[in-house]
């Protein structure tokens, strides 16, 4: 690697020669401070947090943008940086909505922070016209807020990059420019797929999810409901963050604990379902490559691909598994099997779900999830890890030292493979478990796929199992999504089974998951970190195919008959539609 030498600060640097300021100060042990950077995505120079000067430059230079070159001399904290900094601050603010108070991002606000940091008030240094937005709190999953933008442009970047789905981004010129769809149409009426990529990296309070958690409360003070709850895997990998403590730290069973003390009637766990969604999954592959069914098949579990899928390849639907969910599935079981076992009637059950995810919100009202029937939802409500945090705090419990407790059973039981769903990958790897034991009929198969896993875009692989040679596949981020389905389209590629998730990195990226501000995001990997709570989690089960969950085989038995029969396949599959492109 070609190398520079520099000085930061009076200090000498060795650093790659094609490293930008930002990133060789950092290599320093300095830090920079920035609004609207993002590493690989955002690099605008917009912003004008992270000036610096630059020995022979006469103005300030964006370190986030301007290359380092041999001999630089580099100053990043001064007066006169300190005075352009605050005015850039006190700029922002005059446009700006300053009701922090009520904002829930306070504390977590990049703003907030850097007007922290460099004694910024809010006594309006520049006084004037201040522009107004009306508050778009029309899509199901989220508000968009352009009173409280700053135009980093940081949403609409991941929007077109990660997602490959652009319907954000900014309008009009000048004074008037903000964010907002095409035709300044409404979230809810353009084809958004709720994957809510856009709130994670939202420096403020511009975006943010739809808080349900009041009807969580409200439900669970009405004695006449009976209320069980249930989380994802990815739940438990990142929820600590938001108690200050490491990513990447499993607080499984302190998470048990505190929904436990908030009253619900049953804790239970989505990994339970998971199980039950690789069982079918894994069925209905066999029976597409036995029986010449549409092929590659494409899995179910991310909303926010489902809706990708049907908005931009329509065409591909018939290639989707028709499985629910692990949300889902978990639903439809907890208002038919669970409502029979404990002589409950399916109307009095609410059934909450803690996801990683913003789509959950769009998916709880889904057209063909009522498994019971009469238009019972499978799902009442759906709140992201972020709510649950929130809904903690209003606990008031110490949550770091709360014991560790277990999920209750009945539908608390499940595998390694349930608990890998939430890492890109670890849904392929838990339905590969399965087919392979139920293609080659013997038992003991390999439990590691080591090929799948990882935090690349995109993975590829081939197994041979029973003479039979299987394609897989494997995407996180939809832009990544749709180069496979158009290699698919195009004939250069000829995969059996695709695994697609609509976040980057799969749920443990997910849109309802802690904020971290661009400070760490641009220097740690969350993804990896995560997803290794998650793999540990795995090693320490005692069952780790999803075909061995005892709870699963016996309600197989006495409950839903074969995988893929009538009864199954009435409660745990769904149908998708078509939708209008916008």
């Amino acid at each position: 690697m070609d190398m520079v030498n520099i000085k930061i600060n009076g200090m000498a640097l060795s650093v790659p020669k094609d490293s930008t300021i930002l990133e060789a100060a950092r290599l320093g042990g300095i830090n920079i401070p920035t609004l609207c950077y993002l590493k690989d995505t955002n690099q605008i120079g917009a912003c004008r947090m992270c000036v610096v000067e630059v020995k022979g430059q006469r103005n300030l230079v964006a370190a986030c943008v301007f290359p380092v070159s041999e001999g630089m001399e580099i100053t990043t904290n001064s007066e006169k940086l300190t005075k352009a900094r605050r005015t850039n601050l006190e700029l922002l603010l005059s446009n700006h909505d300053k009701k922090c108070l009520t904002c829930p991002r306070s504390g977590s606000c990049e703003l907030q922070k850097l007007c922290n940091d460099y004694g910024v008030t809010d006594d309006d240094a520049f006084q004037g016209e201040k522009n107004h937005y009306e508050i778009d709190t029309t899509a199901a999953h989220m508000i968009r807020d352009n009173n409280k933008c700053i135009l980093c442009r940081r949403c609409s970047a991941v929007c077109q990059k990660w997602q490959g789905v652009g319907v954000i981004g900014p309008n009009q010129r000048g004074f008037k420019t903000h964010i907002g769809c095409a035709f300044e149409a409404d979230l809810a009426d353009v084809s958004c797929v709720s994957c809510g990529q856009c709130v994670v990296v939202c420096p403020t309070g511009a975006l943010r999810e739809k808080d349900n958690t009041d009807q969580v409360w409200e439900a669970l003070g009405n004695p006449k409901k009976h209320v069980i709850v249930q989380t994802a895997p990815s739940v438990r990998a990142a929820l600590g963050e938001c108690f200050g403590m490491p990513i990447g730290t499993d607080v499984e069973g302190k998470m048990v604990a505190a929904l436990r003390r908030m009253g619900f009637d049953g804790v239970f766990d989505t990994d339970f379902a998971a199980d039950f969604t690789i069982v079918e999954e894994a069925n209905e592959l066999m029976d597409r490559i036995q029986n010449g069914g549409v092929l590659p098949m494409i899995t179910s579990c991310s909303p926010g691909w489902i809706r990708f899928c049907e908005y931009y390849y329509p065409e591909m639907i018939p290639n989707l598994s028709t499985c629910k969910s692990p949300q889902q599935m978990f639903g439809a079981l907890s208002k038919t099997w669970y409502a029979q076992k404990n002589g409950l009637d399916p109307h009095d059950i609410v059934t909450v779900s803690v996801m990683p995810c913003t789509a959950k919100k769009f998916e709880v009202g889904r057209e063909d999830q009522s498994a019971a029937g009469d238009g019972i939802p499978d799902v009442d409500i759906s709140i992201t890890t972020r709510e649950l945090a929130r809904m903690i705090e209003r606990l008031g419990v110490d949550f770091p030292n709360l014991p560790d407790e277990k999920f209750d059973s009945l539908m608390g039981e499940s595998t390694g493979a349930a608990v890998i769903f939430g890492a890109t990958g670890g849904v392929m790897e838990a339905a590969l478990r399965t087919a392979v034991e139920k293609i080659t009929g013997q038992a003991g198969g390999p439990l590691e796929f080591t090929e799948v896993r990882g935090t690349e875009g995109v993975k590829e692989a081939s197994y041979t199992v029973g003479g039979l040679t299987v394609n897989v596949a494997v995407c996180s981020g939809l832009a990544n999504a749709r180069k496979v389905l158009e290699s698919v389209k195009n004939g250069e590629k000829n995969y059996h089974f695709i695994e697609v998730m609509a976040c980057p990195g799969g749920c443990v990226n997910g849109g309802g998951q802690p904020i971290q501000p661009a400070s760490v995001r641009n220097f740690v990997d969350l993804k990896a970190l995560r997803a290794g709570a998650l793999y540990r989690n795995d090693t320490a089960k005692t069952f780790r195919r999803s075909h061995e969950n005892p709870d699963l085989i016996k309600i197989y038995d006495e409950y839903l008959g074969q995988p893929g029969g009538h009864r199954a396949h009435e409660i745990l599959h769904t149908t998708y539609v078509a939708r209008k492109k916008y």
